[in-house]
């Protein structure tokens, strides 16, 4: 029986990782950047809800941590997974650290920017080139960001009677 390399390794932990993000109301995305020795040197999951943060995607949380432990801002060498196709400021961000490769589990062919809508890697903007690998563990990411939006949209139905209250207009 073939054992899974280490990119199957790797996604399999970010998916555990995201479930319990998922179950603490936050869309589950988790994130890890790798040193050129495969080892884990930056952590990231999702904190817009929490945060209240439009810049809180796992991925730009792990390229600060691993960023922080490294003293630099470059990562060459280093590969990021993330187990949702990342989106374009993420994308832009993975371009600037001059990332080495990404690796990410389910597309995005809605707001996807390494391959899904559009494709920021191989955009003649791109001043890096980096390898983009996508599907690894895919199906098993997909259904869970699946399961998690549906749970969301029933829990999110208005209750007949019960509205949200607008703000008050300001005087002038």
């Amino acid at each position: 029986m073939d054992r899974p390399g280490p990119d199957h390794f790797w996604m399999e932990r970010l998916l555990r990782r995201a479930e319990r993000l998922g179950d603490e109301g936050e869309i589950p995305v988790a994130a890890v950047v790798l040193d050129e020795s495969g080892r884990a040197i930056g952590w990231g999951v999702n904190r817009r809800e929490r945060d209240h943060d439009p810049l809180g995607h796992a991925e730009l949380q792990a390229l600060s941590q691993a960023a922080r432990l490294r003293q630099d801002w470059r990562f060459n060498g280093c590969s990021l997974l993330v187990t949702l196709e990342p989106c374009p400021m993420c994308a832009g961000a993975l371009v600037q650290a001059r990332m080495g490769r990404v690796v990410f589990a389910a597309g995005d062919p809605k707001r996807g920017a390494l391959g899904g809508c559009l494709n920021l890697a191989i955009d003649a903007s791109a001043h890096h080139s980096m390898e983009v690998v996508g599907g690894i563990e895919a199906q098993a990411a997909k259904k869970q960001l699946e399961s998690w939006f549906r749970r969301r949209r029933q829990q999110a139905r208005p209750q007949p009677g019960f509205g949200r209250q607008a703000a008050p207009a300001p005087t002038d």
